[in-house]
């Protein structure tokens, strides 16, 4: 079953200068698809499309049967006087969460990522770790059906790493799909189900590592090997 269903034609910044064309792709229940490109190649523009912040898009991101989503960026955001807690508490009230099932989800997600003694911290004051634990607690308290997850290793040790990957198997094991946009290739050439490699705004190259292997005509590469030679072909064109 596809939770989600992403058709664009083009989108860009202004009227008539795309910076993406031609993305098709459909995400599936429990799937993992690792969103993979140089910088500039138009991954951003690709997932602002998604969350529908594109004024300039031809196409369409359809979540099926009104899926709920949530968005991981890169950098997190938080409000400067707000504790942990309350942001917990705002995302609470405007989704409308059941009192009683949210106080158990919270207290255990705030055990798993041990910020349980930093919730009525700022998140502002944590590192950076701390601050993307953060962010994965506040977008997984709604129990959403899809994950949008732009870079989340940058500045993770390998036990925040570990930690998060785990808790990404665990929501895929629940039918949460997730397209998760990252420069950490052998991870993610581990971890993901399926690749879209893009490039120059375009699509070069989809599927699993051994589909990316033969579209690629890199047979025993890996996918750091087949993002190369994609990106160095294109150079030289």
């Amino acid at each position: 079953m596809s939770l989600l269903t992403v058709n664009i034609v083009q989108a860009g910044y202004e009227k008539e200068q795309a910076i993406i064309k031609d993305i098709q792709f459909s995400l599936k229940k429990g799937e993992l698809i690792g969103l993979i490109g140089p910088n500039g190649a138009g991954k951003s523009t690709t997932i602002k499309s998604i969350l529908g912040l594109m004024g300039n898009m031809e196409g369409e991101a359809l979540f099926h049967d009104g899926e709920k989503y949530s968005y991981i960026p890169e950098r997190p955001i938080f409000y400067d006087e707000m504790t942990l807690w309350e942001h917990l508490d705002f995302v609470a009230a405007v989704e409308e969460l059941d009192e009683k099932e949210y106080q158990i989800k919270v207290n255990e997600l705030l055990r798993v990522y041990k910020l349980h003694e930093a919730a009525h911290q700022l998140p502002a004051t944590f590192s950076k770790g701390m601050q993307q634990k953060a962010m994965l607690i506040l977008a997984q308290i709604t129990n959403p059906a899809v994950y949008i997850i732009d870079e989340p290793f940058i500045g993770l040790d390998p036990s925040a790493v570990k930690l998060l990957l785990s808790s990404l198997e665990e929501e895929r094991k629940r039918g949460a799909g997730i397209i998760m946009s990252t420069h950490v290739l052998d991870t993610a050439e581990k971890v993901c189900d399926r690749f879209l490699l893009i490039n120059n705004g375009v699509l070069e190259a989809s599927g699993t590592l051994t589909e990316i292997q033969q579209q690629c005509g890199l047979i025993d590469g890996s996918l750091f090997d087949c993002f190369h030679k994609i990106a160095e072909e294109q150079s030289n064109e």
